[in-house]
């Protein structure tokens, strides 16, 4: 008889356990599912608040207890920072599309015929003279021929312009949200201490946001930061030079950076064009000389920014950080290394916390 009272207590125990684990999962998944339309705004917020605190912790002994206007005069200063290149960057791009245009329906636009030893190249040849000699005598013609396939890349252009604005209104947001985050930064830290030390353990807890953060900052540094000043240092190089559509080149260094690909594949290319089309003179070479140092320059910067801080080496982050870019983009250039360094700190943590090996008695002593 009491077996089967005790029988019946567990069960109900444990249908109530079940009961409260499914609601809780409910809870979660609808929670999840009306944040999850804000959740790359809220991530980006989170970085770029982790990324310029350091700013606002500097300027609290001026402005002591004002740490809403701190913040608030950070993220002015940010948005005319950001906003100044950009504009300079959007006025460049349209200039090149805009002279593009004018070439193109001027008629002045014309490809120079192939040489005779082009056809002689081995597998690509042929085709390769042939196309070329087509487009030198009957462009128009080779547009109208390739129309679908043009028609599809400008539309894929077009897409990733939109998708370029739309991100850029959404940085934007993110710095207002990040400016919020940064005038309650003292709790906002407290409050990821008790939530990485309800995870982790009391133990791990400070030791894990302060990965955390530093992890971000050295990224945001070592990646974003090498890839913009690149981008600026190359683009005006190539503004000054007069190169054709700088602006788009610029652009593309950018990127380029920021998917850890080296800045080369697009400066060798323009150092090349510049000497056949202008020749050599000091000019040239002064130019060439100076946008390929700034090509390699990441070369240098990145192993002194990329783990500057971080308690894990730094292959561990650049790791993160490609495998990231390549799993989750740009977000996850961030996400990447954090996640990634904190399972390398957890890992060696569980690997040094080992139970003492009990000496062996000697079974001759006694």
């Amino acid at each position: 008889m009491l077996s089967s009272i005790t029988e019946r207590t567990l069960s109900r125990e444990l249908l109530d356990v079940l009961i409260r684990a499914g609601l809780v999962a409910v809870l979660a998944v609808f929670c999840f599912r009306v944040f999850v339309p804000f959740l790359d705004l809220m991530v980006w917020a989170l970085i770029l608040a982790i990324t310029l605190y350091p700013i606002q912790a500097r300027l609290r002994g001026s402005l002591p207890g004002k740490d809403g206007l701190i913040a608030t005069l950070i993220i002015l200063v940010a948005f005319v920072v950001i906003l100044v290149p950009t504009y300079l960057l959007g006025v460049a791009v349209a200039n090149s599309i805009e002279r593009a245009m004018a070439v193109f329906r001027s008629g002045s636009f014309n490809i120079p015929p192939p040489a005779e030893s082009v056809a002689a190249w081995p597998l690509v040849g042929r085709r390769l003279f042939d196309f070329w000699a087509q487009a030198s005598t009957d462009l128009t013609g080779l547009a109208q021929r390739f129309a679908p396939q043009l028609k599809e890349a400008g539309l894929a252009l077009l897409g990733t312009v939109t998708g370029l604005g739309a991100g850029l209104l959404v940085f934007f947001l993110a710095l207002i949200v990040a400016g919020i985050f940064m005038a309650h930064g003292e709790k906002g830290y407290h409050s990821a201490v008790q939530i990485a030390s309800r995870i982790s353990g009391p133990e791990n807890g400070q030791q894990i946001a302060d990965l955390c953060t530093a992890t971000i900052r050295a990224v945001a540094q070592g990646v974003v930061g090498i890839a913009f000043i690149q981008m600026l240092l190359i683009g005006v190089a190539f503004i000054i030079m007069g190169i054709p559509a700088a602006g788009l080149l610029a652009l593309a260094v950018l990127l380029i950076g920021i998917m850890q690909l080296p800045a080369t594949l697009i400066t060798v290319p323009v150092i090349i064009f510049v000497i056949v089309t202008k020749g050599v003179s000091t000019a040239t070479i002064i130019f060439s000389v100076y946008v390929f140092v700034a090509g390699l320059a990441d070369n240098v910067l990145k192993p002194l920014l990329l783990g500057r801080g971080v308690a894990v080496p730094m292959p561990v982050v650049l790791i993160g950080a490609l495998g990231g870019m390549v799993t989750g983009g740009v977000i996850g250039l961030f996400i990447g290394p954090v996640m990634l360094a904190v399972a390398y700190k957890l890992f060696w943590r569980w690997v040094r916390d080992q139970p003492e090996a009990e000496p062996v008695q000697n079974p001759e002593q006694p």
